[in-house]
């Protein structure tokens, strides 16, 4: 793996961590500007943020919610993309989750781009 899969996929690492720990703020350095992030809802093509304050806010929403789970399952990493294969949870009932996918696109160390798709 390259340095730049690398840096990548430890960022990549710290962006799960945000929500797993509930801990929003860690997003900040995170983000870059001109962010674009495609939600999984609404269906069928999701609701669009475009911009890092956008972008920020809405992860910062999901993250500090503590009600919910969310469970990285795998990272992918190749040249200037990572694939975050993940579970959420809303309670304990095995029908209250969700499994999903995000496209994630790195620039100059940055989150610039988010694409989430899920298992409907």
């Amino acid at each position: 793996m390259t340095e730049d899969c690398n840096a990548i996929r430890t960022l990549l690492e710290r962006f799960n961590g945000a929500f797993q720990t509930h801990r929003p703020n860690d997003l900040d350095d995170l983000i870059g500007e001109g962010c674009v992030l495609e939600n999984t809802a609404p269906a069928p093509d999701g609701a669009r943020y475009e911009g890092r304050v956008a972008c920020l806010a809405f992860w910062k929403g999901i993250a500090s919610n503590a009600d919910l789970a969310f469970e990285p399952e795998d990272i992918w990493v190749g040249e200037d993309r990572g694939i975050i294969r993940w579970r959420l949870r809303w309670s304990a009932r095995q029908e209250d989750q969700v499994r999903g996918v995000n496209i994630m696109r790195v620039r100059d160390g940055k989150i610039v781009e988010g694409l989430g798709y899920v298992k409907g």
